[in-house]
């Protein structure tokens, strides 16, 4: 059983006070992306492209995002060697929503704002999905008081992750000439802009239906955003789609804890651990000792 990863210095800061800005780099990253894929995956539509793309949009998000990214990398739900450590890393970055340590700020930051007692519409995602959606592809939140953020040494510090972060984007260029050399222009498009750009708006999708008012178990108290289930989206979401039992427990590597609540990404950890590849591998805290939880009504 571990402990959440707490990265995040609170004092004095404001989850509140401050406003969206737009963020160039990202916006010319994801809105080229977006007039690639309008334009160019008619033009350039394969099925051989296409069948690509399905299956390495549904691998490195299931491999990269939800196992490295966010169950090792963020939460630390297991450990495993480092080899291996980087290379689910590594897939994580191709998914192209961000680096390392970019992955890690945009995630803490949002989590510590919707544990505070209020927080902007920014990381509540309280506005239409239109409008959030704009505001986490194009833009960043501009705190007034913002809080600090330390990442761990052994990652801050980890030359490759630095590399890594300095480069993300330029991950894919590697892929495209691998892909073109295979497929010509219809891999390329398919297999890098359309995969990145359906990664990206897909998990900011799923981000902004998990914390709007849903199914769910658990209340954590005291947050002003209480994540919600997506009852069915199991396999297409990886597990990510069981948020409420993940803001409850979020130590745990398996995040589809209910029976009938499938969990890909929980299934590849299972797995990994049974051939010694991982350990340590995180449960669930007894909720008997969790002052900060809630069961809801049977209603809710």
């Amino acid at each position: 059983m571990m402990k959440p990863v707490l990265r995040v210095d609170g004092t004095n800061a404001s989850p509140t006070e401050g406003t969206p800005v737009i963020d160039w780099p990202k916006a010319l990253w994801n809105g080229g992306l977006l007039g690639i894929t309008i334009i160019g995956g008619p033009l350039f539509f394969s099925w051989s492209a296409f069948v690509l793309f399905l299956v390495t949009t549904y691998l490195t998000l299931l491999i990269g995002h939800s196992v490295g990214m966010h169950r090792m990398l963020i939460h630390r739900a297991f450990q495993c060697g480092k080899p291996l450590e980087r290379f689910l890393i590594y897939v994580g970055v191709i998914v192209g929503v961000a680096g390392p340590m970019g992955i890690i700020k945009v995630h803490d930051m949002r989590d510590w704002a919707q544990r505070q007692p209020a927080c902007h519409d920014f990381f509540s995602h309280r506005r239409g999905l239109f409008r959030d959606l704009s505001w986490q592809l194009f833009y960043r939140f501009r705190f007034d008081r913002p809080p600090v953020l330390r990442i761990e040494p052994r990652i801050a510090d980890d030359g490759f992750y630095r590399f890594l972060e300095t480069t993300w984007r330029w991950q894919q260029v590697p892929l495209a000439i691998v892909l073109f050399l295979i497929g010509g222009w219809p891999w390329v498009v398919w297999g890098v802009c359309a995969r990145v750009l359906v990664s990206t708006v897909g998990h900011w999708t799923i981000t902004y239906f998990c914390h709007n008012p849903g199914a769910g178990r658990w209340n954590v108290r005291g947050a002003s955003v209480q994540a919600s289930n997506l009852p069915g989206l199991g396999l297409l979401t990886y597990g990510e789609c069981w948020h409420n039992n993940h803001h409850a427990f979020p130590e745990s590597a398996r995040i589809g804890l209910e029976p009938g609540q499938v969990d890909p990404g929980w299934a590849v950890i299972r797995a990994m651990e049974k051939v010694g590849l991982v350990w340590n591998v995180g449960t669930p805290r007894p909720v008997a000792s969790r002052e900060d939880l809630e069961e809801r009504p049977a209603s809710a």
